[in-house]
């Protein structure tokens, strides 16, 4: 499993990746994929339907729901299962005793947690902005939005499809896998089961997208039947690991799975490679772009498309090569297409951003 003959210099800088022969083509045709990570979260509260819905009307491609499981089964797009930062659960005394502390992947996390809450007490609370001290258009609509299952995603990115003549793909991420099916409450084959019911989830883009890799090997033979839906391997930072691969005992890291070796096997079992978007292009220590890593050429011979995570158009997130002089936590939109537009010349197949409109406007300057 993921050979530890080449390994990552620089964190996530690629060593060898040259030496990875041809094998089967990238799928993609035409521009790369523009996807509202959360829906368009650097103006709305995340995975909210007027996240969702702003997402679309700024020309997104795909809409991510990151799913997670109520008490009852349900599924419902939170970033995480922990609803303290993304929710005014602490202002609802009646859920005051349910603030606990879970190991999630690991990790020790105090909190609220959707598992300890039915859909009908979720439906209760609403969302708000998770980032302070920035996005204040999104923060003026704490408050106004219900957490969404994903059945009700479904329904509405098909009524805009319909409405708007264009497919809206989804992307849904599996969050916590391992976490999820230990307590009883597996999140794998709820999604199955919607997929299997037909409807536009058969027809759709559909890519399905984890940071582990025991899911989507166990789901590749389960969805080889359905032209529409892809897989997506996700990678988190170089030093770290898939936290399935690490409960199993494996002691290597992600940097293992961006070798040659590592790459050919993801090819196995995914469509697409998404790691950090520094991945592909590292920071100096000035925090300016350096030179490539040639990921994205590693992963397109390796037969697997080039997605990254995540673009953000405030100043704090942009590497300094395109930060203006209004401060950290200004919006930056020149900034961020200029960005956008230097990964891209990677030779991206798609990425995510928290500002569909601006990524849909890089990727028209980059192709025009």
């Amino acid at each position: 499993m993921f050979s530890r003959r080449c390994t990552l210099i620089g964190g996530a800088a690629l060593a060898c990746a040259a030496a990875l022969p041809a094998t089967a083509a990238p799928r993609r045709q035409g521009a790369p994929l523009v996807i509202g990570h959360r829906g368009a979260s650097a103006l709305r509260p995340e995975h909210t339907i007027g996240s969702y819905a702003k997402a679309i009307e700024d020309g997104a491609d795909f809409i991510e729901p990151d799913l997670v499981a109520t008490k009852d089964g349900v599924l419902v797009a939170r970033h995480e299962n922990n609803i303290a930062e993304t929710t005014d659960v602490a202002a609802h005394p009646q859920f005051a005793s349910r603030r606990t502390q879970k190991t999630i992947d690991g990790q020790a996390v105090t909190g609220w947690f959707t598992e300890d809450f039915t859909l009908a007490e979720l439906k209760q609370l609403r969302a708000r902005e998770r980032l302070t001290g920035m996005r204040t258009q999104s923060h003026s609509y704490d408050g106004a939005f219900q957490i969404v299952t994903f059945e009700e995603i479904v329904d509405f990115a098909a009524a805009e499809a319909a409405a708007r003549g264009r497919p809206i793909g989804l992307i849904p991420e599996i969050k916590h896998g391992t976490y999820f099916a230990g307590i009883g409450l597996p999140l794998e084959p709820r999604l199955l089961a919607m997929i299997g019911l037909g409807g536009y989830l058969r027809r759709a883009p559909l890519v399905i997208q984890s940071f582990e890799v025991g899911n989507l090997k166990a789901l590749r033979p389960k969805v080889a039947g359905f032209a529409n839906v892809q897989l997506m391997q996700l990678i988190e930072a170089p030093q770290n690991a898939p936290y399935d691969l690490v409960a199993a005992g494996w002691k290597g890291t992600y940097a293992q799975m961006l070798t040659p070796e590592g790459l050919a096997e993801i090819a196995t079992y995914a469509d697409w490679l998404a790691p950090q978007v520094r991945a592909y292009i590292p920071l100096d220590a000035a925090g300016r772009l350096g030179a490539s890593t040639g990921l994205a050429a590693a992963a397109q011979r390796a037969g697997l498309l080039a997605g990254t995570w995540t673009f953000r158009p405030e100043n704090s997130f942009l590497a300094a090569d395109f930060r203006d002089n209004a401060g950290p936590a200004a919006r930056n939109p020149t900034g961020s297409i200029a960005e956008i537009r230097r990964y891209l010349a990677e030779g991206l197949d798609g990425f995510f951003t928290d500002d569909p409109k601006l990524g849909r406007e890089a990727v028209k300057q980059f192709e025009g």
